[in-house]
Parts: C-alpha cells; structure tokens; sequence
C-alpha cells in the first residue's frame, strides 16, 4: 500500500463475519467524505507448520478470497460511488492492520469476527490496535445504517485535557458526516448527603461546558450539540443510555479510558448498547 498522502485509504479489516462486512460498510462513507480508495484487507495468518502445507494455504487462499467478494457485493448493493481495492496477505491480523494503519486515513473493523476479535481476544487485540495503530481506528458495533433505526449520536468526554480540542473537533466531523447529535459529556463526582451543594456543582459545570461548546456551535451551526452533566464515569453515562446507537469517540493516548473499554465490563456495556468506538489522538484527526 503505496498510497499517497492524497489518497491516503479508508482500510477495513475483512474476515468472513458479518460484523466485518457491517464494518465496511460503515467505512464506506468515511471513504467516500474523503474521497480515498476502500481498502478491503484480509489476513490469511499460517501459524504452523501444517498450516504452510498447499493444501492449507489453498484452501485458507479460497476462504479469504470468498470472504474478500462477500464483502464487495455488499459494498456494491449499497450503491454508494466509492472506488474499492483489495488485498489477501499472509501474516498475523493485528501486525497487518498496524502496517497498513501508516498509509491509511482510518482503520476500521467489526468489534466480533471470525479472527481479528474472538471472544477472549478482543481485549488484547482491540486495545494493541487502538494503542499502536498510525492513524484513527474505528471498531464498529451493531448497525448504524439500517432503515428504522434511532438517530445516531456521537458521544465525547470533555474532561479539560489537552487533547479535548482534537477530540471534540472529531466529534463534531463524525457527527456532520452521519447526520448525528454530539453529546458532550463532562463526568462530575457524586455530592453525598448536600443536595443543594451538588445542584449548585451540576450548574457551574453546565455553565463551564457551554462556554467551552460555544466556538463549536458556531463552527457547526446545523448540528445538535447537546451538553451533559454525568454523576460517574462515561461507562455509568453509556450503560444508562444504551437505547440509541452511539459512537465514543475516545482519545489512544487515554490508556484509563482504554482499558476500561476492553475490558470484561467495559465490553459487556459496549455491547448491550451497540456502542462503536472512534479512537484518535492530538496528532490525529477522524
């Protein structure tokens, strides 16, 4: 993948599942905004040495290539004008979406696949792809695009951090590209036993955020952008909203965030309430 900086690639991680090809054609979109190639990209990964032998590698050959023209035919009904390109390579998954995240705009893959995300080896393998991937990565979950569905919402956390800017900016991009409101979502502690106290925290919060949405409403002037106030963490904001499909965007270099997200519980909410995540960081853009 010898992609200008140009037409840097939209690469979508392919391995026979249907989340795979949902995450396609969520991808598809992002391809087209940019107006870069669909990257399809398939890891036949040979683990040992029976693995090498013809017979294995033709087969697993012909498993990747059928899998590669699922995809496409998906992508092709869609009807959306989007050039697509394809690539079978024989090595590890991850190893090879984080080759290919150097030339590429985005990575995006399905949260549960066939290979890339197991069950078990979703923690170690999305969280190594988040940390270590060049560029945005996008793990995809439910189906955004489906006719009947909620309307989207893109959910971030402003947290005062230096990278909340990028963060933010992302958020706002994401949402104008899907149609979406942003939530924006400042996590305040718990006031025990103070009520008047605590409302009087909640206001000043609220009034802090809207002046730090300001600059944003007026960049965006057509979208919503909704202010929150979340006595918890973000988990707590999710698994009490988890009605209407989301996308979080969160920031790599967040490794708190992150880990919460992989992890058993994490994951447990993530998927009750299809939730996507759109991973950035300050030098990266969605």
């Amino acid at each position: 993948m010898n992609e200008s900086p140009t037409s840097r690639p939209v690469v979508v991680g392919i391995d026979g599942s249907k989340a795979a090809i949902r995450a396609a054609l969520w991808a598809v979109d992002e391809a087209v905004s940019r107006d870069v190639p669909l990257h399809l990209l398939y890891a036949v990964e040979l683990c040992d040495a029976q693995d090498a032998e013809p017979q294995t590698t033709a087969g697993r050959l012909a498993g990747a290539k059928m899998a590669v023209r699922q995809a496409l035919t998906a992508i092709q009904a869609a009807g959306k004008a989007v050039k697509i390109e394809t690539e079978i390579s024989q090595e590890p998954p991850i190893g090879l979406l984080i080759r290919a995240s150097a030339s590429a705009s985005m990575v995006c893959v399905g949260a549960v696949g066939l290979r890339h995300f197991q069950a078990g080896r979703m923690g170690s393998t999305g969280a190594a792809l988040a940390v270590s991937a060049r560029c945005p990565v996008a793990i995809i979950r439910g189906h955004h695009d489906e006719p009947g569905q909620p309307p989207h919402e893109i959910v971030v956390e402003v947290d005062g951090s230096a990278e909340n800017g990028v963060l933010l900016g992302a958020a706002m991009d994401e949402a104008q590209l899907r149609n979406a409101t942003v939530y924006a979502v400042v996590c305040a502690p718990t006031t025990l036993g103070d009520d008047e106290k605590a409302r009087d925290g909640d206001r000043r919060a609220y009034a802090d955020l809207d002046r730090r949405l300001a600059r944003w409403r007026r960049r965006y002037p057509n979208l919503g952008v909704k202010a929150v106030v979340m006595h918890g963490g973000l988990l707590d904001y999710l698994a009490r909203n988890r009605r209407t499909p989301k996308s979080v965007v969160v920031s790599a270099r967040n490794h708190a965030h992150l880990n919460e997200f992989f992890g058993p519980i994490g994951g447990a909410i993530l998927q009750d309430a299809e939730c996507s995540l759109l991973i950035v960081n300050h030098q990266q853009r969605l």
